[in-house]
């Protein structure tokens, strides 16, 4: 066994051998010098060139012009001269070779030397994705009305017996090369023209036996047998590119071309470069060498351009204080291209060869320019180092810092080391968009005197764009255009190409030869050549220039030079890198890094004069670049240097101290992702950012703040004005019906502010918020004509520009748009930006940044100021053209192409969002100016709300305000059709999704809009009749006449100044509530509600109103509504007009609630002019304060005859401390508007009364003890005593005396519950106690009565009291006891909360349900699942109704205390309207209309919004001139057979008629149908199916369900189980399907494909299809991945849920284990059937492991049982496993091994509770691991919280990494806006 492997081993070392002499020809030893002989004679004409022992003979040629010259040296290289022998070999024998080997020009120039070496012709093509056929084999051309072929290099090199060398073999499409083929093998190929070419030597024997003109008729062509083929490539794989196809890699023999030796090339260098020490060449050879080893390219390092490695030694001769590390960086920029892993792969090996000595460069300044007699220029660098280098042709500014361009210490070095890369070669310049490339560029051409050629690259153009322009001449023949770099080659002007990073590298790779060897083959088969080899080549030849032009032969200038712009590649990325192997060997580069804080200050103090203080902004913008956030530095890319100068030229102008606003304008954070929006508000937060803005303006404020006008040929809009532009031609200024509203107005005044300092415009927002009306109405108040280009899909750059059109046999080139908004000065409005590809709407930069572009057709736009007179290719731009573009929001939903981000920059840019409520509302108002207000609001608000999901991709289209303007149009014009049915119109599209539908659905009822009902359902409390009023009583008041002790006495009063401590300021936060029409498909009293986030152990203490009608001037609007809670104690201020919020926490200003301290608050509203004032009273303490609910001043009221108790904080209060009840102060507020305000104090059982009236309190002793104090009037109380309820009135008068009025009461005795402050009105009076009575009266509310009327009080001396009795209700018994009050009860009477409307006269109670009259339940039994009931008592329409209030949402724990004010679950209070507030203990606030009056006007509006039918069938009437006269009407004759009559003037109901009654006729007495159709169409029946087919359609489901449960072995009560859930998340995974969808939407998307036999015709190809070639048009596919794209791999997400212990034992509190399951879930069914995108699997951790398998990344469940089981499984799991947490190790080990597979992106979601305190987690550690990996996406959702511990958990964790999620439907929402965060981080 062991000797036959020997055996083996030793054959396989003999062939080795063997092969080895083979290779090294075993005649010709490595250790021989080779060296060329030429040699005359030998038998031949012309002479053998010899290399070592192999010899060629030299053949004469009859176009000298194609042999190379100066490419071989004196003294080639060894290692070229291997080359050359072999290539020799191979030409000798006669097969063709190829070339392979690394990026560079090394093998070209072999083979250049090759051609020049053996006197060969050579035809040279470079191919590229874009060489086609015709290119290699015959193109057809029109001469003089006729079509020929024109052979091209293919071809011609086989009849002449050239070398044909094709360069870049696997560029080349995989169809094209198989055509050479043939003639590679047999020499045999097929021509278009017919003619066949054949082998030289079947031709020569054919030729033996046909004469030549036979074989010339059989247009036989006989192939040179000189001619070969010399092939150049890469080797794919390693490098990009198409695979060579086998049987055209089988025709060739290959040799491998490495770079030479280190010796070889240390000795070159040091021959050429005396001045550079050996040691250093070594070294820098060294490590250029070490990274072309095979180790170096393992770790992912692309080559050094070896090549170029000349150049630094070049500089480093002529500058050696150079630092080494710097030049090895302008040839190899690592830093830029690689991460961080390459990044120090690379600084190992410099440090190994000593190169690190970056630290050291000194600074590089140009200290002189001259220029010299020979036509270049001499540069001096620091003052002692000269170089020499090529200039341009115009007059230099050589004065560094002249012009606007501002040279800080930076841009000193940095144009002192690209004057050095200029010295030597073409450079590339790599920086971020606007940060200075242009502006560099630009000062670096005028210092040398270059003009620029600005060069537009863009991903789709070809290399025919980039060299030669098909044409047709006005004869019609064709001909070629030289494109704008080849005419700055020849011309010596500074070629600029601007994005190297867009283009695809397939065609840039046609410059390779122009970069490295100033060598040109033009497509016309002219050439360019070097300027020394054209002058070298026209001396051998002895021609002149006119022979050379003639023969084809151009000369390159030698001043010409590229310099090539672009941004830095995405390390890490895995899309392809642009900064290639193949590129690194073209340029030099630079990269131009980001300005720091102080240069950035210097350049914009500098350019902007009068700068204002830009360090707050600056010093934000330099916090934002250097995050390790990616989502923060993409959003400071937007943030350039070019933006920030045109902020201060703004600010400058225009001063404005919001920089919260312009970051984010320049940010466009209107429509950033959640995630990085909110880090971008927390960043500025950090930063002392804010917003100087109020979230809330009214409406009245914002309609005065703005408006426009033009006035003496002047415009104002806002504060801002501008003269009027005054056109020649007229008929191009837009004019379209546009309404003002505040939020436009605005938007324009900004927009002004911008095109007044010369800025170009970008709009962004979603579809129909106006983009294109606000344009056109701002045009057209700016008197400004427009030219309008819509932007798609298909626009290319050619369409962009010029519209080709073939005439009469020529191309026509028509101006676009876009070329005569240039000419004549107009607004270019591009709409539609964000629809082109970004690499098509590029083209825009130079125009919008220098005003220069180029044309289709050849001709050229300039700048208005260029030096360049106008011709006929020469376009000077108009001063006053201007552009405006219109696009999309970036990102979901529209995924369309990011114009902002690719662009954003150059604009000044605006976001258009949909107008805010009142702007809306004011727009609609004119739409609709006889729609109800009501209406309009509900719109606003439904469709408000459509939009915030549509943002947050719940939903997948943004309803706009175009929609609902179309609604308000037909509302306006048919009136009688209900709001249901015409949203519709816009909702219709949804009807067959029903997961969508029902959110429409949802979200209309929530704002009042019955959609979707099918039925109109009013429900509306019975009404039951009021007992009639009957006198019960008669109160006598006691004025001064009598001489009674009881009579009006003065009482005696203390006086003292009130003291107000404070004010301090108290954080008022502001949140938006989410509101809720109450009445949807059901019609019932209650209007609307919302529920305050308030924390569930707090508790409902009062709730007040400040009425519109007391509000000061301009916030008449709406009334706010104030709730006070004690626990802690807090003011929510409600608007229910915005659903806005106010709530200030005045925690610190009350003892801590704990033990027997139990707050009771009372809350007075003030009036106007004070109507932003709560008073807010707290009785236990006796604490009163003002508190200003706008700003969050409070101030605390001190008096002496209200000292403040101090509150024992006993944790356990004692039996004694519970039964004795406190003495407290109460408040009496006043709610009557007018008088001196007082607010009235006293304590029940005690004998004094405090007023408070303005700055003055006064003690007012009084005669006995008070039992309650009711207002009764201005500055006038009814005060009850407790002996026996005896009434007494006191007044205060003006010089603040009070007089005590007594009241005799007679008859039966009443206890006052409560006073109506304002009398019933006299019609009113009359009503409700049904006498003819004319006189003042109050309404009082007793507890034996509905309610009292005391006529004649308080203004006459004697008064009747008129009682409506109250029924007395029975308890049901134990169960109505069971739900009395806890805790200590008393014999007191229950205080219902009542409330009195004085304009209906009704008094409103709150009652539990045990006081509701039980006949009111159909079945006799009160309902438990309420809060109560509201008691209507309506006086004047006598009628009693009871209201139901809905039960609480949830009930604190604390829920007690309430009932010791209350035997209801609600407070209560009025509102302006007579309407009612209630306030519930969950915090919701409800609106209620009791009014009768406002209840008929509200439900004829519900029923006209509703517009059901009235049921009768419709029917087409035609209306006709009949030709009958009207001449007197009667009933006509009766037909006893009732047949249908039409027309004829007889009959009686009849139709079309005259003069009888009937339908449809004329002149007729009256309308009279006869029961016949007029012209009837029957409406459409809707639910007509049969009943027995629904039946039997329901049997089918369930047999086809219970299948397929048999199918996947799942019994029925498991289906249950798992629809229980799924039924919880439905809508949810509907909306994250609709995310993912999305998602993945645009890289579906099919581009055009190119080239092809069939489709749509290319416009770029018309010349062509002239010509008559067949592939001329373009289809829509799917494309196949550029050169070199990695595979797409999926994207991978791993969910790590929580199964601890704690999941289980807690579930009861908060759900937390079923809301994981249900997320679970929720994730698996929106994850399935997107395998191929992304890839899951779920892991499990608890107290016994970190990592259990839930789910396999291969083996993701495909049904219902499987997930199922899934569930089941984290269920028993997390109850039976062992106490402990996990939680940071399953996290590391998710992040970490999820870090080790391929994905295009990775995500780690972990679900846990908040449980990290009884495991003492650090959430700082916990933080450090979510970001310790940059390749995965990490976050966490606490999905459990034990009071707040997720909220204080979050913010030590990373911004935007951590989520709350107490709710399922707020899961897809947040992984939306993860999803969106890294799209916007990898962009």
């Amino acid at each position: 066994m062991f000797r036959l492997a020997r055996m083996s081993v030793d054959r396989s070392v003999r062939r080795l051998k063997v092969l080895q002499a083979i290779l090294h020809d075993g005649s010709f030893s490595k250790d021989n010098v080779l060296a060329i002989r030429w040699c005359s004679g030998s038998g031949t004409k012309d002479g053998v060139v010899s290399i070592g022992n192999i010899s060629l003979p030299l053949r004469a040629g009859r176009a000298p012009e194609l042999i190379p010259v100066k490419y071989l040296s004196e003294k080639p290289p060894q290692s070229v001269l291997q080359h050359l022998r072999w290539i020799m070999q191979k030409d000798a024998i006669g097969q063709d070779v190829f070339l392979i080997g690394p990026p560079g020009p090394l093998r070209r120039q072999i083979a250049m030397m090759y051609l020049e070496l053996t006197k060969r012709e050579g035809e040279y093509i470079s191919l590229s994705r874009d060489t086609t056929e015709s290119d290699l084999k015959q193109r057809r051309e029109i001469r003089s009305g006729t079509a020929f072929y024109l052979d091209q290099c293919a071809v011609r090199a086989a009849l002449e017996g050239r070398i044909l060398v094709l360069e870049g073999i696997e560029k080349a499409e995989r169809n094209v090369l198989p055509i050479l083929n043939n003639l590679l093998e047999n020499r045999e190929m097929q021509l278009d023209d017919g003619r066949f070419l054949m082998a030289a030597d079947r031709y020569d024997k054919l030729l033996n036996e046909h004469t030549k003109e036979e074989l010339d008729h059989l247009k036989l062509v006989r192939v040179s047998e000189n001619f070969r083929v010399l092939a150049l490539g890469h080797p794919v794989p390693r490098y990009q590119g198409n695979p060579l196809d086998p049987p055209l890699r089988s025709r060739f023999q290959s040799r491998d071309i490495v770079s030479p030796p280190f010796k070889e090339q240390l000795e070159t260098l040091q021959t050429d470069m005396k001045n550079v020490p050996s040691q250093r060449l070594s070294q820098i050879l060294s490590f250029a060498t070490a990274i072309l080893t095979k180790e170096s390219s393992s770790l992912g390092l692309p080559d050094f351009p070896i090549s170029n490695l000349v150049n630094i030694i070049r500089i480093l001769d002529s500058v050696p204080i150079m630092s080494s590390q710097a030049l090895l960086q302008i040839l190899y920029p690592y830093n830029t291209m690689l991460g961080k892993d390459g990044r120090v792969a690379v600084e190992r090996i410099l440090e190994k060869f000593e190169l690190m000595d970056g630290k050291k460069q000194k600074h590089i300044r140009i200290t002189s320019i001259k220029q010299k007699d020979d036509g270049s220029s001499q540069v001096v660098l620091n003052e002692r180092f000269p170089l020499s280098v090529n200039n341009g042709l115009f007059p230099q500014n050589r004065n560094v810092g002249d012009r606007q361009f501002v040279t800080t210490k930076y841009h000193e070095s940095l144009l002192g080391e690209l004057m050095l890369s200029h010295m030597c070669k073409d450079l590339c310049i790599v920086g971020p968009k606007g940060s200075g490339k242009s502006a560099l560029v630009g000062e670096l051409a005028a210092l040398l005197g270059y003009r620029i050629e600005p060069i537009m690259l863009y991903q789709d153009m070809t290399s025919r764009d980039l060299l030669q322009q098909r044409i047709t001449l006005p004869n019609g023949d064709t001909s070629w255009r030289l494109s704008p770099l080849v005419t700055a080659a020849m011309e010596g002007s500074l070629a600029v190409l601007d994005g190297v990073h867009r283009i695809n590298q397939g065609s840039f790779a046609i410059l390779h030869r122009l970069i490295h060897d100033r060598e040109l083959q033009l497509f016309d088969g002219s050439r360019l050549l070097r300027h020394d080899r054209y002058q070298q080549m026209k001396k051998e030849l002895n021609l002149t220039d006119e022979q050379m032009t003639e023969k084809g032969i151009l000369a390159i200038h030698p001043s010409f030079r590229m310099i090539a712009l672009s941004e830095p590649p995405v390390a890490g990325s895995t899309k392809q890198q642009w900064m290639t192997p193949e590129l690194l060997t073209m340029f030099m580069f630079h990269n131009l890094r980001p300005l720091s804080q102080a240069e950035e200050l210097q350049v914009i103090n500098n350019v902007v004069n009068e700068c204002p203080d830009m360090k707050p902004l600056i010093s934000f913008v330099h916090q934002l670049r250097s995050s390790t956030d990616p989502a923060m530095t993409s959003i400071a890319s937007s943030l350039s240097t070019r933006q920030l100068i045109r902020v201060a030229k703004r600010i400058a102008q225009f001063p404005s101290k919001d920089v919260y606003g312009i970051i984010e304008k320049a940010c466009l954070a209107r429509f950033l992702p959640q995630l990085p929006k909110a880090g971008l508000h927390q960043s500025m937060e950090a930063a002392g950012i804010r917003s100087i803005t109020s979230s809330t303006t009214d409406s009245s404020t914002l309609d005065q703040s703005i408006t426009s006008e033009i006035n003496n040929g002047k415009l104002r809009i806002g504060q801002t004005t501008v003269p009027l532009f005054n056109p020649d031609n007229k008929t191009k200024i837009p004019d379209v019906l546009f309404y003002d509203n505040p939020q436009h107005l605005n938007v324009m005044e900004d927009m002004l502010k911008d095109f007044s300092l010369g800025e170009n415009l970008l709009l962004v927002g979603n579809q129909g918020v106006g983009k294109n009306k606000i344009v056109d109405r701002f045009l057209y108040l700016l008197n400004r004509p427009r030219e309008y280009l819509q932007l798609h899909r298909d626009t290319t750059v050619q369409t962009l520009t010029l519209q080709p059109t073939v005439k009469d046999g020529v191309i026509v080139y028509e101006d676009s748009p876009l070329v005569s908004a240039v000419k004549q000065g107009n607004v270019l409005v591009v709409d539609e930006a964000d629809k082109a590809p970004t690499h098509v709407t590029c083209i825009l930069k130079t125009l919008v940044e220098s005003k220069e572009m180029h044309l289709a057709d050849g001709r050229r736009i300039v700048a208005p100021h260029s030096n360049i007179s106008p011709s006929k290719n020469i376009i000077k731009c108009h001063p006053d053209f201007r552009m405006i573009v219109l696009a999309n929001r970036p990102g979901f939903p529209f995924l369309g192409n990011d114009f902002f981000g690719a662009m954003g920059d150059i604009f000044s840019c605006h976001a258009i969002d949909n107008p805010d409520m009142e702007s809306e509302l004011a727009m609609l108002r004119q739409y609709g100016p006889n729609v109800p207000e009501t209406t309009l609001k509900k719109l606003v608000q439904a469709f408000g709300e459509l939009r915030n999901m549509a943002d947050q991709g719940l939903i997948g289209y943004p309803y706009s305000t175009r929609e609902v303007v179309n609604i308000v149009k037909h509302i306006q014009k048919y009136p009688d059709e209900g709001l249901t049915s015409v949203v519709r119109n816009v909702f219709d599209f949804d009807s067959y999704s029903n997961e969508l539908k029902d959110t429409i659905v949802q979200t209309m009822h929530k704002h009042g809009i019955p959609f979707g009902a099918t039925e109109a359902v009013v429900s509306l409390a019975k009404q039951l009749p009021l007992p009639s009023f009957r006198i019960t009583g008669k109160w006598d008041v006691q004025s001064g006449q009598g001489r009674r002790k009881t009579a009006m006495m003065s009482l005696p009063v203390e006086s003292s100044p009130v003291q107000f401590r404070g004010p301090i300021e108290v954080y008022v936060q502001e949140t938006v509530l989410e509101k809720r029409e109450a009445r949807a498909g059901i019609f019932t009293e209650q209007d609307a509600y919302w529920t305050i986030p308030m924390h569930e152990n707090n508790t409902i203490s009062d709730v007040a109103v400040t009425k519109k009608n007391n509000r000061s001037e301009g916030k008449t609007d709406t009334d706010i509504i104030h709730v006070a809670t004690s626990n802690p104690v807090i003011l929510y201020s409600l608007n229910p007009k915005f659903s806005t919020v106010r709530h200030i926490d005045m925690y610190d200003l009350f003892p801590t609630t704990s033990g027997s301290y139990q707050p009771k608050v009372n809350l007075a509203p003030k009036s106007a002019p004070f109507d932003n004032t709560v008073i807010l009273h707290e009785e236990v303490s006796n604490a009163s304060f003002v508190v200003n609910f706008e700003t969050g001043e409070v101030g605390r009221i001190r008096s002496p005859y209200l000292p403040e108790t101090v509150i024992e904080k006993r944790r356990f209060p004692s039996f004694q401390q519970k039964k004795e009840k406190p003495n407290e102060f109460r408040m009496c507020p006043t709610s009557v508007v007018g008088g001196k305000g007082s607010l009235i104090f006293y304590k029940t059982g005690g004998d004094t009364l405090v007023a408070i009236t303005g700055s003055n309190s006064h003690s007012v002793s009084l005669p006995f003890a008070v039992e309650s104090i009711h207002q009764v009037g201005n500055d006038q109380w009814l005060v009850t005593s407790t002996d026996n309820h005896k009434k007494n009135i006191v007044t205060c008068t003006d010089d603040f005396e009070f007089i005590l009025n007594p009241v005799n009461e007679e008859g039966q005795e009443t206890v006052v519950k409560d006073m109506a402050t304002l009398p019933l009105s006299e019609q009113l009076l009359k009503r409700v106690i049904q006498k003819d009575v004319t006189a003042t009266n109050r309404v009082i509310v007793t507890p034996d009565s509905y309610a009292s009327v005391v006529v004649g009080f308080p203004e006459g001396d004697s008064s009747e009291v008129y009682t409506t009795p109250r029924e007395l209700i029975q308890e049901n018994g134990v169960m109505d006891k069971l739900r009395a009050p806890y805790g200590d009860q008393t014999d007191t009477p229950p205080n219902h909360p009542t409330v009195y409307l004085p304009e209906n006269g009704m008094v409103v109670q709150a009652l539990p349900s045990s006081k509701v009259p039980v006949s009111l339940f159909p079945d006799g039994k009160r309902p438990s699942n309420n809060s109560g009931f509201l008691e209507i008592a309506d006086l004047g329409n006598h009628t009693l109704r009871y209201i139901p209030i809905p039960e609480a949402g949830r009930v604190s724990s604390y829920a007690s205390w309430m009932y010791h004010s209350s035997n209801s679950k609600v407070h209560m209070a009025p509102t302006s309207n007579d309407g009612v507030v209630t306030v519930d203990f969950s915090g919701c606030v409800r609106l209620w209309e009791p009014a009768v009056t406002n209840l008929e006007r509200s439900l004829q509006e519900w029923k006209n919004m509703i517009g059901f039918s009235d049921g009768k069938e419709l029917q087409i009437t035609y209306e006709r001139e009949s030709g009958r006269k009207a001449d007197g009407p009667k009933h006509g004759k009766i037909d006893n057979t009732n047949a249908p009559h039409v027309g004829g003037n007889t009959w009686a109901g009849g139709t079309g008629g005259s003069n009888t009654a009937g339908l449809g006729g004329i002149g007729g007495p009256y309308r009279l149908d006869a029961g016949h159709k007029v012209y009837q169409v029957p409406q459409a029946e809707k639910d007509a199916v049969p009943e027995e087919v629904r039946r039997a359609a329901r049997e089918m489901a369930q047999k086809a369900f219970k299948d397929r449960l048999r199918e996947i072995n799942m019994s029925e009560y498991d289906a249950e189980t798992y629809n229980n859930f799924l039924n919880h998340v439905r809508g949810q995974v509907q909306s994250l399907r609709v995310i993912l969808d999305s998602l993945q939407a645009k890289g579906k998307e099919r581009q055009w494909l190119k080239n092809q036999a069939y489709g749509d015709l290319d416009d770029a190809k018309l010349i062509e299809g002239i010509t008559g070639e067949k592939s001329i048009y373009k289809r829509r596919g799917e494309k196949d991945p550029e050169l070199g794209t990695p595979q797409e791999k999926p994207k991978r997400m791993r969910l790590v849920v929580d199964v601890s212990g704690s999941m289980y034992r807690f579930n009861g509190y908060d759900g937390r284990l079923e809301r994981e399951m249900e997320a679970t879930l929720m994730m698996m069914e929106a994850l399935e059937g997107y395998d191929e995108k992304i890839k899951y699997d779920i892991l499990g951790h608890s107290g016994e492991d970190h990592k259990v398998q839930l789910v396999k990344p291969d083996k993701a469940p495909t049904n219902n049982k499987e997930r199922l089981v899934v569930l089941k499984t984290m269920h028993a799991h997390s109850q039976f496993c062992l106490s402990g947490d996990n939680t940071l190790e399953a996290t590391r080990h998710a992040i970490n091994d999820l870090s080790e597979e391929e994905a295009d992106e990775h995500f780690v979601i972990v679900l846990s509770d908040a449980n990290f305190d009884r495991y003492n987690i650090s959430p700082k550690r916990f933080g450090e691991i979510l970001r310790s990996h940059d390749k995965v996406n990490a976050y966490t959702i606490f999905i459990g919280s034990l009071e707040d511990q997720a909220a204080q958990l979050i913010k030590h964790l990373p911004s935007g990494h951590a989520f709350i999620c107490l709710d399922t439907k707020d899961l897809p929402q947040i992984l939306q806006q993860i999803f969106t965060s890294t799209m916007l981080s990898s962009s």
